[in-house]
């Protein structure tokens, strides 16, 4: 023999010695792209079987042929497939007299016909670890596919937190049509295990994948991943995917506190704008004006009652439903306010503060008399349920939305009435020079109690907006009082644009406070630069045009 010839077959023997776990390794994977594949047959409603044989070499001592075995259950699309995959991990399933047997729920059914059989006496199927990993990647993979979403929500949920390797092929089929709400999960599922790889370079594409997200969970797996990252280069990626995370989670969180802070300032509108109209033409504190946006609110709940005991298949509607019945609830309110004490107050500050005061005690304590002291219950609308996903990070409730949107209606009506009608051109004589105005003919008095019973009113409409997010109870409007007053103050009395302006504007600064300082701090602060700034500019941002602004 020549010694070429031994080297050759030395090289040869040592291939053969390398092949069988070659072919393992690949026996393997084909097995799971197998139950992947099985998992999307699983959807399958049509019922097939699971014959005896399918389960018999499970109870073998061959660990192949159970894997393959236990690939070839998945992918036969029987809709018992999950039950007996959970009784073979749980040691409830067994072969005896050449049948599978399932024990549940303390019976014995046969898997391939379902018919109920006596209690097996011998010893379950064991599966051992190889097997149970499996297993774990099959059920998951159907708990992805599952009819309910929330169970679906669930298992992603799980993969994110503890996804194995065994699991990718499963969890790969799942995410090629998954609903966008799993697919961020499924997505962390598949960086975990790719960042776990022994190959530097997997990981580096791993980690390079992720380049333009901004998704926390992904920057919480990576920062992991880091601190146990042996790899110079890999290092270097993670660094730099990690910071540019950063940075598209700090615009997300900026754009997130302008749009929430839009919100908050739309609430503040609705709340300030009748107050505007009230003070503005009348100079009266309304500290009651809070209670007529709880009487808004109340007179929601009172339709969202109706709806439900009367016209339950409208239900979904009864928000549009109590537009027109709370501001018709506030506004004759505010006229029996006006007609009964502040008439006879004018002029008295004082004294109209402190009456105003004692009528906000009142309708407080028949709003705990009539519908406890408790918080009603309200439900948003199917329509104004879940939100608009802006980033992975940022979604604007729909509820939130369709304030905003409502607000800006409301000012627009508002705006109309007091620009192109007579009853606005009456309020903006008043409110300018009510001498002048009475002179020439303006019933001031009729003025000012259909100004108020307007202004009133809007404040019902500010109610409903505030029954769709904020506790509706008999002390929900004084959260508002002291807030709608900085409005008005800030903006300008009497002035349309300047209590817009301070509205979105307080809302907005107030929410960056939030994130700086906290809630309480940036109230104190936002309460401060109003006094400054009053102190500055008592006329506000917009002063009064007209005469007795002159005087």
């Amino acid at each position: 023999m020549k010694a070429g010839d031994g080297e050759g077959a030395d090289d040869r023997g040592s291939a053969d010695r390398r092949s069988p776990a070659a072919t393992g390794v690949l026996m393997r994977r084909f097995r799971f792209a197998l139950m992947a594949f099985g998992l999307w047959l699983a959807q399958a409603s049509g019922v097939m079987a699971l014959p005896s044989s399918m389960i018999e070499p499970l109870a073998g001592d061959d660990a192949e042929a159970r894997s393959a075995a236990l690939a070839t259950i998945v992918a036969s699309g029987d809709p018992r497939v999950a039950r007996v995959i959970e009784a073979l991990g749980d040691g409830r399933l067994h072969f005896e007299n050449g049948a599978g047997v399932l024990v549940e729920d303390g019976k014995a059914i046969r898997v391939d016909t379902g018919a109920a059989v006596a209690m097996p006496k011998g010893e379950a199927i064991v599966a051992n670890n190889r097997l149970r990993s499996e297993i774990d990647a099959a059920l998951s993979g159907l708990k992805l596919l599952d009819p309910d979403a929330k169970v679906r929500l669930a298992a992603a949920k799980a993969l994110a937190e503890s996804a194995e390797l065994a699991q990718r092929a499963a969890i790969t089929a799942a995410l090629a049509k998954a609903e966008p709400a799993l697919q961020v999960f499924l997505t962390v599922a598949l960086a975990r295990i790719d960042l776990a790889d022994e190959d530097p370079a997997k990981r580096l594409a791993a980690v390079r994948a992720f380049v333009g997200s901004d998704d926390p969970q992904i920057r919480s797996v990576l920062a992991e991943r880091r601190k146990e990252e042996s790899d110079a280069g890999v290092k270097r990626a993670i660094d730099e995917t990690l910071a540019g995370i950063a940075a598209r989670m700090e615009r997300s969180e900026w754009i997130g506190r302008v749009l929430t802070g839009i919100s908050l300032g739309s609430v503040l509108l609705l709340a300030a704008l009748g107050l505007a109209i009230t003070y503005g033409v009348m100079g009266v504190i309304n500290m009651a004006h809070g209670e007529l946006l709880m009487v808004g609110a109340y007179a929601t709940y009172f339709t969202q009652g109706f709806f439900r005991a009367w016209l339950p298949q409208w239900v979904d509607w009864y928000v549009v439903a109590a537009i027109p019945v709370a501001f018709i609830s506030a506004g004759l309110v505010g006229l029996v306010i006006e007609r009964t004490v502040i008439r006879f107050l004018y002029g008295r500050a004082l004294e109209t503060l402190l009456a105003t005061f004692g009528v906000s005690l009142l309708l407080s304590q028949a709003a705990r008399t009539l519908f406890g002291a408790q918080n009603v219950e309200l439900s948003n609308p199917s329509w104004m349920s879940g939100g608009l996903e802006i980033t992975s990070t940022l979604v604007l409730p729909w509820n939130r939305i369709a304030i905003v949107g409502f607000s800006i209606a409301v000012l627009a009506v508002v705006a109309f009435l007091l620009v192109r009608t007579r009853l606005g051109l009456h309020v903006r004589a008043v409110t300018q020079n009510r001498r002048m105005a009475s002179c020439i003919g303006v019933p001031t008095g009729r003025t000012d109690a259909l100004a108020f019973g307007l202004g009133s009113g809007i404040a019902g409409l500010g109610g409903v907006a505030l029954s769709q997010f904020s506790n509706v109870g008999p002390d929900m409007g004084q959260a508002y009082i002291v807030d709608s007053f900085m409005v008005v103050v800030l903006g300008g009395v009497g002035q349309l644009a300047g209590t817009v302006i301070a509205s979105f504007g307080l809302g907005v600064v107030s929410k960056f406070l939030e994130g700086w300082a906290g809630a309480v701090i940036a109230k104190i602060l936002v309460l401060v630069f109003i006094i400054i700034f009053i102190q500055r500019r008592p006329q506000g941002m917009f002063a009064l045009k007209g005469r007795q602004a002159d005087a």
